[in-house]
């Protein structure tokens, strides 16, 4: 029997509370699944083992490579890809997911709608703001899930930035609200991390309208205004470099299916 994980635990706290469901597409999201293949995967090519329930057909995937192992009795190819990935990956094939069949407590058959939901609820990304700011303040009046969410979101995002600072903001014309601005982001890590933003909002139940999002220099006179104002954030340090060994690790370039 393998360790429980967060997975089991999300579906589990879904399974009680109709309102921990989101924060299970949330861990489904995050985490790491291990897609059975029915041929040895070729360049950024898969072809998935599927299986017909009432007409439609199902991959199966699983959150622990042990778990693979068990369900197959044998060794098998197998892509590893986020629950975000997969769901961009099958979502457009009318595929559906087995997860952890027979081998979990967390058990379940996605259908094919609920993953393309997933699919677009994470593939999205709420715009940066283009207008001037003419003033900035602390935050306040803040939904209560919102910075629990952002911080637990935030320490996924190793290595995208080093920190950000949340803000009020009144923008010329009038116009308020709230800013996540993100100081030194790495180049080319902006849509990652705005992702990372809308499913914070998305997950808990609030508008992906609700925050915007900016990216300064930690040089501009804007990061000294953030710093002065802002609630702030430190994103984790990023991990050290692993060889990949599968197709699909990579999040924002899930592989294409054959």
């Amino acid at each position: 029997m393998t360790e429980e994980t967060a997975l089991d635990r999300a579906h589990e706290a879904a399974e009680a509370d109709e309102g921990a469901r989101l924060a299970y597409w949330n861990t489904l999201a995050g985490t790491e699944l291990f897609l059975m293949l029915a041929e040895e995967a070729e360049e950024e090519a898969v072809t998935p083992e599927t299986f017909p329930v009432e007409g439609v057909d199902y991959v199966l995937a699983f959150d622990r490579e042990a778990r693979l192992a068990r369900f197959a009795g044998r060794e098998v190819p197998y892509a590893g890809l986020s629950g975000r990935a997969l769901a961009a990956l099958l979502a457009p094939q009318g595929l559906g997911l087995a997860l952890n069949p027979e081998v979990a407590p967390s058990a379940t058959l996605i259908a094919p709608g609920a993953l393309a939901w997933l699919a677009e609820m994470t593939g999205g990304a709420p715009e940066s703001h283009e207008a001037r700011i003419a003033a900035m303040s602390p935050p306040g009046g803040l939904p209560e899930a919102l910075l629990p969410a952002l911080d637990a979101k935030l320490a996924t995002a190793a290595g995208l930035a080093p920190l950000a600072y949340l803000v009020g903001v009144t923008f010329e014309g009038g116009a308020r609200g709230h800013m996540l601005g993100f100081v030194d982001a790495r180049p080319g890590a902006e849509g990652a991390l705005a992702r990372a933003v809308r499913e914070a909002l998305v997950f808990s139940g609030l508008e992906a309208a609700a925050l915007e999002v900016g990216f300064f220099a930690g040089s501009d006179a804007m990061a000294a205004r953030l710093a002065r104002h802002g609630l702030r954030f430190d994103l984790p340090e990023p991990p050290k470099a692993e060889p990949l060994t599968a197709p699909g690790r990579d999040p924002d370039n899930p592989p294409r299916l054959r």
